[in-house]
């Protein structure tokens, strides 16, 4: 079958079409012909290896420490389930699905192996394969922040970085437990932050949002990129400072601290994948409250140029890799 392997380290010049072995699923895993996968910042992060220093080991360990070991990326698909193992009670034959494949990746291919009791669903019967496969990795991650928010109807939520594949689904979900969004992104991307339900738009080129003297009752900083000091000064009484991304040691600390000596909460923390999760953004998006935001699409042969889109940072939502299959 044909895959996308990281043959090198840095530039997206090391993602290299490829011929791998199709794999074979065990008793407990279904076969999945893949037809829509996406690149996800994780995807991204993988091949440029930008991770703090205490997480560089680990990922060399995993992928290869000297150049990854053919890796094939990608950390979500949807696509159509084509065998099952003797074990395998949830799904059969047939069953359009959509999921993410952890720590495994391999969605950047024709075929994969993803275990039944995985982070794996029914496609939402409203959308195409390409927009299922860009809910898993950012759908549950919003959701994780959105429910350790708690927020509550009519409290104002500013989300930075809103434009994202993971932002684009916080407005959303936001919007659903009944808050007023403020959107931060740079000028080309507000038109489509109202478009999904922001009631406010920042342009971050323009203007500071901790300059403004507003305030807010959550602040969600998807890749952890605003002034600490500034965000906590730009919470209400009891607001709660959600910080996404690759959150260091530092702002951890000063997290804890904010949150012991007074009312404003930090939350720190990425998601714990669960399959409940994925079930509850799928009932969303049937029931007309979420949809995907996609901005470009690939076919699996041109995975390189979707990285070299990606690594401009101009990408509003989603970039999505159509496979397509000959048989």
């Amino acid at each position: 079958m044909k895959a996308i392997a990281l043959t090198k380290y840095g530039s997206p010049d090391g993602l290299q079409l490829t011929e791998v072995e199709k794999p074979t699923p065990k008793d407990n895993e279904v076969l999945i012909r893949v037809r829509a996968t996406t690149v996800t910042a994780g995807d991204a992060e993988i091949r440029t290896l930008n991770f703090p220093i205490w997480l560089m080991l680990p990922i060399r360990i995993y992928v290869g420490f000297i150049k990854p070991r053919n890796f094939v990326l990608g950390q979500e698909l949807a696509g159509d389930i084509v065998a099952v193992g003797k074990a395998v009670t949830r799904f059969k034959e047939g069953d359009s699905v959509f999921g993410t494949t952890g720590f495994r990746f391999g969605g950047h291919a024709e075929y994969a192996c993803l275990q039944e009791a995985g982070v794996l669903a029914i496609k939402p019967t409203n959308m195409t394969y390409e927009e299922a496969s860009a809910v898993p990795v950012a759908g549950i991650e919003a959701l994780h922040f959105m429910r350790k928010a708690n927020i509550q109807c009519g409290e104002k939520v500013l989300i930075v970085g809103a434009a994202g594949s993971i932002g684009t689904i916080g407005v959303q979900l936001a919007k659903y437990f009944g808050a007023e969004v403020t959107g931060v992104d740079s000028t080309g991307k507000l038109e489509m932050l109202r478009s999904i339900g922001a009631e406010h738009t920042i342009d971050y080129t323009q203007e500071d949002f901790t300059q403004s003297g507003k305030t807010y009752d959550v602040i969600f900083d998807v890749m952890g990129k605003s002034s600490f000091s500034g965000s906590i000064q730009s919470l209400n009484p009891n607001g709660r400072y959600l910080l996404g991304g690759n959150s260091g040691p530092s702002q951890m600390l000063r997290g804890r601290w904010v949150s012991m000596t007074g009312s404003k909460k930090v939350i720190v923390g990425a998601a714990s994948q669960k399959t409940e999760d994925l079930v509850f953004l799928k009932e969303l998006i049937e029931g007309g409250k979420m949809r995907s935001v996609i901005d470009r699409r690939y076919p699996l042969e041109q995975t390189a140029e979707a990285h070299r889109y990606v690594d401009t940072g101009q990408k509003k939502g989603n970039v999505v890799i159509t496979v397509v299959h000959d048989n």
